[in-house]
């Protein structure tokens, strides 16, 4: 992890770079492809989206007090946005169309003030991070 300033312009432009993005992207959806078929499914995308922790983290609510099924509802809804054609699998289009709106509407939730923010390393924020560093340092 580290400590990176960053704000909505700074994801937004990693998102509009196409060959970054999609780099990226790809990246992350090959990693998740276990069986290397060009698809995921949802056990093969369900410890990246409960690596998450959507409601400890935007709603402070522990999920080990969670009921299994709820929480496994949860996650298969967030499997969902990303299976946009319902065939139960998700292609790399598909990924890279969700991750695509989900970065945007981080960026968007950003907005134009810098903030200070803890990244993950390989994470798309940090990779959005590095990209703008290096473009501000070839400016220079």
């Amino acid at each position: 992890m580290s400590v990176e300033i960053l704000d909505g312009s700074t994801v937004r432009s990693f998102v509009e770079d196409e060959g970054a993005f999609n780099s990226s992207v790809d990246g992350r959806f090959a990693a998740l492809d276990a069986d290397r078929d060009g698809l995921l499914t949802y056990a093969e995308m369900a410890g990246e989206l409960m690596s998450l922790r959507v409601l400890e983290k935007h709603f402070g609510v522990d999920e080990a007090a969670v009921p299994a099924d709820e929480l496994a509802a949860l996650y298969r809804g967030l499997f969902a946005r990303f299976d946009r054609d319902g065939s139960g699998k998700v292609d790399r289009q598909e990924f890279r169309a969700e991750m695509r709106e989900v970065l945007l509407a981080v960026a968007n939730g950003l907005g134009f003030l810098p903030v200070q923010m803890v990244v993950e390393e390989g994470s798309f924020l940090k990779i959005a991070v590095d990209r703008e560093l290096g473009q501000i340092a070839k400016a220079a």
